[in-house]
């Protein structure tokens, strides 16, 4: 297929969506993301792009190894590139902005497919249950109306919206579900949809992620959500891990970092590519306590395949009142099975959640390691709002995202079905 599929990200957050479909051969043209920190992380990429495009990847090489700042980076590629990304929240006020401003980058050519999804917030279970409202009133409910402003002024052949689980049961005060209300909406304004629950190690991808993928097409004729090819991932999850250097809590560093020899699987879904540094592999100091607290979480799980039970754990170490809920604080990622639990953004709060597999590290996972869950290419750089590098940024960042590898499997699938049978 010759034609150049031209594509739009809202709510685009770090760009693991986009990365997928880039992959695929799609090429989008604007990113809309309101958070200021996500917007340099994909101003970065699409820096990074443009440089492996044209052969200068020698520029990012040093960017990411500290020898240049991040505005000499954006200086060194053409204007478009950075401007491709809108840092904007989508309301009444900014449409006409962004409109414009995506008019201007769409320069006359046909708009193929608009992907990315809201804020799960909203939807999610989790979210709901911790919210004295449960998100009623919460104006994130109603960002799929934006969406279909989109669809009527660009009348791209198809889009996809990606969500939480949440979506399938969140209702609205009337009591019809938000998925309902959303699907009604986008066939008012010309698109049939269908839409799956899809996991993400189903795909290939290292972790159990869960996601309603809907697919919207132009026109009333039903039966055309793609066929995707579901693979198994070949290898456990501390083979994803263990060719990055030890650590231990507090060690590492944010620019460059020792890879080993590292399997063949991380080559084939895209994580290890260029020969690049790795980055943002620095562990998170930890107290005493919760250290002592990962080695008996590690040693249950590595004896027993047994979680820990905050409630089962010595007098001395239980700080917490609350011991009625959330017993599973403590948690580790299962190195000796072919995927990890969900990734998700509370990662950037603290990591009793994700904590390493090897004892001997005894800490939670990097920055670059949750990535590496999420499939991202070792060479993706996650920006913090200022030009200093951080954790908390990309970890939230990293949790809310897309699988890249499960982005580039639904997008092929898009190709084959929406696109290439048209031709």
């Amino acid at each position: 297929m010759s034609k150049e599929l031209i594509a739009i990200d809202l709510f685009a957050g770090a760009g693991g969506f986009s990365e997928g479909f880039i992959r695929a051969g799609f090429k989008p043209v604007a990113h809309v993301e309101m958070d200021p920190a996500a917007c340099f992380t994909l101003k970065t990429r699409a820096a990074y792009h443009w440089l492996k495009d044209n052969g200068q990847l020698k520029t990012y090489e040093n960017y990411l190894k500290g020898n240049i700042s991040r505005d000499e980076l954006y200086s060194s590629v053409p204007g478009e590139c950075v401007e491709s990304v809108i840092c904007s929240e989508i309301g009444d006020d900014t449409l006409p902005e962004i409109f414009k401003r995506i008019d201007s980058l769409l320069a006359g050519r046909k708009l193929d497919v608009i992907i990315g999804g809201p804020p799960c917030q909203a939807y999610s279970l989790v979210g709901r249950s911790r919210d004295t409202n449960r998100m009623k009133g919460d104006k994130r409910n109603y960002l799929y109306i934006y969406y279909a402003e989109f669809l009527k002024r660009y009348k791209p052949e198809c889009f996809v919206f990606e969500n939480v689980t949440g979506l399938l049961s969140a209702k609205a005060p009337n009591g019809v579900r938000y998925l309902d209300q959303m699907r009604e909406l986008f066939k008012e304004v010309g698109y049939a949809t269908e839409y799956e629950e899809l996991t993400a190690s189903d795909y290939g991808v290292p972790q159990h992620r869960k996601r309603v993928i809907m697919i919207g097409k132009r026109g009333k004729k039903g039966g055309f959500y793609p066929k995707l090819k579901k693979q198994d991932s070949v290898v456990k999850v501390w083979d994803v891990l263990k060719d990055l250097e030890p650590l231990q809590a507090g060690e590492g560093g944010a620019r460059s970092c020792r890879r080993q020899r590292s399997p063949a699987y991380l080559r084939q879904i895209g994580v290890v590519g260029e020969k690049l540094p790795v980055t943002l592999h620095f562990a998170r100091p930890h107290t005493d306590q919760d250290l002592a607290i990962y080695k008996i979480a590690i040693e249950k799980w590595d004896s027993s395949r047994e979680r820990l039970n905050y409630n089962d754990l010595p007098e001395r170490l239980k700080t917490h009142n609350n011991r009625g809920c959330f017993t599973d604080r403590f948690k580790v990622v299962a190195g000796n099975e072919r995927a990890s639990h969900t990734i998700v953004a509370h990662i950037s709060k603290d990591g009793h959640y994700y904590i390493h597999p090897d004892k001997t590290q005894n800490r939670s996972l990097t920055p670059r390691e949750a990535a590496r869950l999420q499939t991202f290419p070792d060479d993706y750089y996650f920006e913090s709002q200022s030009d200093k590098p951080g954790r908390t940024a990309p970890y939230r960042q990293i949790g809310n995202a897309v699988p890249v590898f499960m982005a580039e499997v639904v997008a092929n699938a898009l190709k084959e079905n929406c696109y290439e049978q048209r031709n």
